[in-house]
């Protein structure tokens, strides 16, 4: 993270909930002309307090979940009121809200929220660098949340030869060796729990990069797989996915799974900021 952003983040307010306001839920989507307290259309994974007022637009709509219960509501054409475990319609009568077993952490939901925020503002103040030279990709830091990754490299040649190496830290015999035309490759076997690994990508004769990564204990990967939605599953859930594999620390993967969520909603730039 650069030292402007870090600066940014320091001082920005990103969530819709008042100050001082314990808030009790979050957005999970949104589409149209949507507004909380009468103010500027929130974004995605905003906090919001109890006691708040949301007014949807013609055409519009709002889907909200509640830390606590994981239980969600969508909010259509009309105005509401966040309530302690529920969102009441203008008339005062709660609305039915669908069961999840998501629970989200308040410590993360709210870190992702800054980033997101904060990026958004950044990147309309300067366009992006675009770094087009060879180089790794995936996985390149921190730990990842899977035994079989799909290591992934760029290269300006994107049919070039390439030769794979992937060894456990500290050892000479690789783990896996192959030799690929390509920008990807899934290893057929798989990696160990709670172990560090070096990868490397030669082509032409020539390195692309190296670089270290390590796998999350058992336990947690289980966990992760246990909640791993289908590429069909609700959106929400799919992002709440992402949310989670932010909390366990794959934040790698945590940023492909943005990724993909934004491309499938171009109108949400606050999903694009968390891929970087």
């Amino acid at each position: 993270m650069n030292k402007a952003l870090r600066t940014f983040l320091a001082v920005v307010v990103t969530t819709a909930a008042p100050a001082f306001a314990q808030s009790v839920a979050f957005v999970t989507n949104l589409k149209g002309e949507v507004a909380i307290d009468g103010n500027q259309r929130p974004l995605v994974l905003a906090e919001l307090a109890r006691g708040q007022r949301i007014t949807v637009g013609r055409d519009a709509q709002i889907q909200v979940m509640y830390t606590a219960s994981g239980k969600e509501f969508v909010l259509k054409p009309g105005e509401y009121e966040v309530r302690e475990s529920e969102i009441a319609s203008a008339s005062g009568g709660p609305l039915v809200g669908r069961a999840t077993e998501w629970r989200a952490s308040n410590k993360v939901l709210a870190q992702v929220a800054q980033l997101s925020s904060a990026s958004v503002r950044m990147r309309s103040l300067s366009k992006p660098k675009v770094d087009a030279g060879p180089k790794l990709v995936f996985p390149t830091d921190g730990v990842i949340g899977t035994l079989q990754p799909q290591f992934r490299w760029s290269n300006p040649d994107p049919v070039a030869l390439s030769e794979v190496t992937v060894l456990v830290a500290g050892q000479e015999k690789p783990v896996q060796h192959a030799k690929i035309s390509g920008l990807a490759y899934r290893m057929g076997g798989r990696l160990k729990p709670d172990t560090e690994y070096a990868w490397v990508v030669a082509s032409n004769g020539k390195e692309i990069g190296t670089a270290r990564f390590r796998t999350l204990p058992a336990q947690a990967i289980q966990a992760i797989e246990k909640r791993r939605p289908s590429d069909k599953a609700e959106f929400t859930d799919r992002l709440l996915f992402a949310l989670y594999l932010q909390e366990m620390g794959a934040t790698q993967e945590a940023r492909d799974a943005w990724a993909r969520l934004s491309q499938e909603r171009a109108d949400l730039p606050e999903l694009a900021a968390l891929t970087k």
